[in-house]
C-alpha cells in the first residue's frame, strides 16, 4: 500500500492516537455529516450562486449527496485507520466531473469549489480533535490524509471528466462524417440545394418546379441543421482533399477547427472552407507534413463533390506514378496531367488515329519524329528553335520535318488536326512516353 492509499496507517502521531479515542473521533464525526453536509453546500452556494443545481431521482441536490458520502468516507478511513483503504464516492464525482465536461466548463471551478469544502469540513473535524483531546501532530496527520483524500476525488472527477471529453469528441465525429458525406452527396450537388438555385425554364411556375424547390429547401435545411450541429458556418466556396496514408502510422494533420477531416475511410477526406483566404494554403501546407495526396479545385459549396471527384482522380494518377507523390498536391496546380490523363480511353483512341502514320516507324526513330513533332507544334518556329528546345542539330531537325510532312501531309497545317496531335503527345509525355524538354 502506498502512503497515499493510508496515509493515517503510516504515520507515527495517529498510529500513537489510542483506539478508543479515534473510534469516538469517527463516531462524534459521523453524526455531523449530515448538518456540516447542509452547512458545506451553504457555503458553496454562496461563493459560487451560479452553480446548477441538478436533483437525484428522490429531489435531493446531487451536490449535497456527494458532499455527505465524501465525509462519510473520509471518517470510514479514519475509523479503518490500520490497513484501511481510501473510500471514495466514485460515481458521484465522476458525474461531477462528466457535467463539468458535458457543459463545456473547465475543472478549475469544480476543484475551487472542492478545497472550499475540505476547509470547512476541517474547522469542524478541528473543534472535534480538540473536544476529545487528540494530539496536534495526530490532528496535523489528519490534516494532509483530507487533502490527500480530496487529491483521490478531483482524480475520479477527472476520469468523469475525460469520459465526456471523449464522448462529446466521438459523438460531434459521427455528426462531422454526416455532414461530409450530404456535402460530398452528389445527389445533393445536382440538385442544387445549396447556393444559387438553377435556371428558371419554361415551366418554373408548375407544379414540379414547385417541388423541385421545395426539395433544394429541404435539403438546404438539413445542411444548415448539421453544419450547426458541429458549429460550422457554411462557406461560399470549398476544396475537398483526399488523403494517401503513410506507409507508417501517423498522427491526424492538424488541419484545425475550420477544416472538416474525415480519418474513418480508407483515404482519409478533408472539407477546406474558403480555400482561397489569405493564409490559407501555407496553414494547410504547414498541416500536412508527412502526408500526401491531393485537394481538388475551388468550387460552389453546392459543388463539392465536383472537387472531390478531381482530388480523387489525382491521387489515383499518384497512386500509378504520374503525379509526384509525398506531398499534398493542389489539382489547379497539375491541371494538363488531370485533363489529358484522366480521360485515358478517348486519348488512346484519339492517338491511334493521330499517331498511325508512325505505325511502320521503328520505336527508337518513331519516337523521335513524335518529339519533334511535339516541339515544332509547341513552338510554331523553324528548325533552329526546334532543335534549341531539342538540344540537337537544326540540320537533324529539318530531315525530321520533312519526314513528318511525308507521313502527315497536308493534316500539319490544318489547325484541327495540329491540336489534336498535341494533345496526344502531351499525353504521353506525361505518361513518361516521349522525353521532357524545354
Amino acid at each position: 500500500m502506498t502512503e497515499s492509499q493510508g496515509s493515517l496507517s503510516v504515520r507515527s502521531a495517529w498510529r500513537d492516537v489510542p483506539p478508543v479515542q479515534v473510534r469516538q473521533f469517527a463516531a462524534l464525526a459521523l453524526d455531523e455529516v449530515p448538518a456540516l453536509a447542509q452547512d458545506i453546500l451553504r457555503e458553496i452556494r454562496v461563493e459560487y450562486p451560479g452553480l446548477p443545481v441538478v436533483l437525484d431521482d428522490s429531489g435531493e441536490p446531487m451536490a449535497l449527496i456527494g458532499i455527505r458520502r465524501a465525509l462519510e468516507g473520509f471518517v470510514q478511513q479514519i475509523a479503518a485507520a490500520e490497513g484501511g483503504r481510501p473510500c471514495y464516492p466514485l460515481e458521484v464525482f465522476q458525474e461531477f466531473g462528466r457535467g463539468e465536461g458535458l457543459h463545456g466548463r473547465s475543472l478549475d471551478s469544480l476543484q475551487a469549489i472542492y478545497r472550499l469544502g475540505v476547509r470547512l469540513a476541517w474547522r469542524r473535524l478541528a473543534e472535534i480533535g480538540q473536544q476529545i483531546e487528540i494530539p496536534p501532530p495526530a490532528m496535523y496527520e489528519l490534516a494532509e490524509s483530507g487533502f490527500e483524500y480530496l487529491d483521490g476525488l478531483v482524480d475520479q472527477s477527472v476520469r468523469g471528466y475525460a469520459e465526456a471529453a471523449a464522448r462529446q469528441a466521438g459523438e460531434r465525429l459521427r455528426l462531422q462524417r454526416k455532414l461530409m458525406e450530404l456535402l460530398l452527396s452528389e445527389r445533393r450537388g445536382e440538385s442544387g440545394a445549396v447556393g444559387t438555385p438553377a435556371d428558371s425554364g419554361p415551366g418554373s411556375g408548375s407544379a414540379s418546379g414547385t417541388h423541385s424547390g421545395s426539395r433544394q429547401s429541404g435539403a438546404r435545411s438539413a445542411l444548415d441543421e448539421r453544419a450547426a450541429r458541429v458549429g460550422w458556418q457554411l462557406p461560399e466556396r470549398v476544396a475537398v482533399g483526399v488523403l494517401l496514408r503513410p506507409a507508417r502510422e501517423a498522427v491526424a494533420p492538424a488541419v484545425g477547427q475550420g477544416v472538416l477531416l474525415d480519418m474513418e475511410t480508407e483515404q482519409p477526406r478533408m472539407v477546406v472552407p474558403d480555400p482561397e483566404a489569405a493564409g490559407r494554403p501555407e496553414l494547410l501546407r504547414r498541416a500536412m507534413a508527412g502526408w500526401s495526396g491531393a485537394i481538388g479545385p475551388p468550387v460552389p459549396l453546392a459543388d463539392a463533390a465536383k472537387s472531390l471527384r478531381w482530388a480523387e482522380a489525382a491521387v489515383r494518377l499518384m497512386e500509378r506514378g504520374l503525379l509526384p507523390s509525398g506531398e499534398v498536391l493542389h489539382c489547379t496546380e497539375h491541371t494538363e496531367a488531370l485533363v489529358l490523363l484522366q480521360p485515358e480511353e478517348l486519348i488512346e483512341n484519339l492517338a491511334r488515329r493521330c499517331l498511325a502514320p508512325l505505325a511502320h516507324c521503328g520505336p527508337a526513330h518513331g519516337r523521335r519524329l513524335a518529339e519533334t513533332l511535339l516541339a515544332w507544334l509547341e513552338t510554331r518556329g523553324g528548325a533552329p528553335e526546334v532543335a534549341a528546345r531539342l538540344g540537337v542539330h537544326p540540320q537533324t531537325v529539318r530531315y525530321r520535318l520533312r519526314q513528318i510532312r511525308e507521313l502527315w501531309g497536308d493534316e500539319v497545317d490544318d489547325p484541327d488536326r495540329r491540336f489534336e496531335l498535341e494533345l496526344v503527345l502531351r499525353a504521353r509525355r506525361l505518361r513518361g512516353e516521349l522525353g521532357r524538354v524545354g
